[in-house]
């Protein structure tokens, strides 16, 4: 809370997806369905790569660090709307909204370069297969685990702490299902210059970076996959990244689709658009990629159920 001549903000109200309420049941029956697929879904990944010592490798490290920043991703925003629809109450806190809006930052982010470092992964196992091992050790494998994390949390504690020195006045409401930091921005009364300038900055090199990575990656790949002579072989190649590229078509074709191209769509309307196929879309579809498109995890899947299955007959 913030105090002086303005009125003490102590409470947010998220108007939410809707404001019919003939439409508030079905909202919760669908995103709690989809909460509980993506957590469901985005566990078993985890789980399966930390039971499976074949899938100890950097490639199914980072998926089961996505699948983790995934699951943070949709638990940020999800269980409070769904509490706010049973409830009928549209209120949080200033200090929850704040939190809120730190861990949908630090989620979005650690994406980005999550998908950064697999890209980089890819590049060398088709590239440089003979030095994949050697290129890829323990500690490089750490190091890319670990620096999405920092950069990502970094990124977040910059923008909250500099949002922490507004000052919110009359207006409290924010037309959204969570506590966006461009929304909130909006509703202080002070000078959100600076702010404003940090996000620009700060999203442009989040958004970049890691795409460059991405696109510079895969033009390599095409053209190591192109010298290879068999159909066989530039499909097995393909094939060890297809799912990686679909995720990564998904994540930025998101952002193009929603933020890059003209609508009709209202701006407000067009932002939850974006806002819920980042938090809760892609998350939940991401499992259903790497577990249908990829032989190891649908192979690794397999052997923990049967194990599961197995268990029970044992005396």
């Amino acid at each position: 809370m913030h105090q002086g001549n303005q009125t003490t903000i102590s409470e947010f109200f998220l108007l939410g997806l809707s404001n019919q309420p003939e439409q508030q049941k079905l909202l919760f029956v669908l995103f709690l369905g989809m909460y509980l697929v993506t957590v469901v879904g985005n566990g078993l990944i985890i789980l399966v790569i930390s039971l499976d010592s074949y899938l100890h490798t950097p490639m199914y490290i980072f998926l089961a660090n996505l699948s983790f920043a995934d699951i943070s991703s949709i638990s940020t925003s999800v269980p409070k709307m769904l509490m706010n629809i049973q409830t009928k109450s549209q209120s949080i806190s200033y200090e929850s909204c704040i939190t809120q809006m730190y861990f949908a930052l630090m989620s979005v982010t650690i994406d980005n370069f999550l998908l950064g470092a697999m890209a980089y992964d890819r590049f060398v196992a088709i590239c440089h297969p003979l030095n994949y091992m050697t290129i890829m050790q323990k500690k490089l494998c750490i190091l890319l685990t670990v620096i999405p994390w920092v950069l990502s949390n970094i990124v977040a504690l910059t923008h909250t702490l500099l949002l922490l020195q507004l000052v919110f006045c009359d207006s409290n409401t924010l037309p959204h299902f969570f506590c966006d930091l461009a929304l909130l921005l909006k509703l202080s009364c002070s000078d959100t210059m600076i702010n404003e300038l940090v996000l620009f900055i700060v999203g442009l090199s989040v958004i970049t970076f890691p795409f460059a990575i991405i696109f510079f990656s895969y033009i390599c790949i095409v053209r190591a996959v192109m010298r290879i002579s068999s159909t066989e072989g530039k499909w097995k190649a393909f094939s060890t990244c297809g799912s990686h590229l679909t995720v990564v078509l998904l994540f930025y074709g998101t952002i193009v689709g929603v933020y890059f191209f003209p609508s009709s769509t209202h701006h407000d309307d067009r932002d939850k658009i974006g806002a819920v196929l980042f938090t809760v879309v892609t998350p939940m579809v991401n499992p259903f990629i790497y577990s249908l498109r990829n032989k190891d995890m649908k192979s690794a899947l397999r052997k923990l159920i049967s194990r599961k299955s197995f268990l029970p007959l044992m005396p």
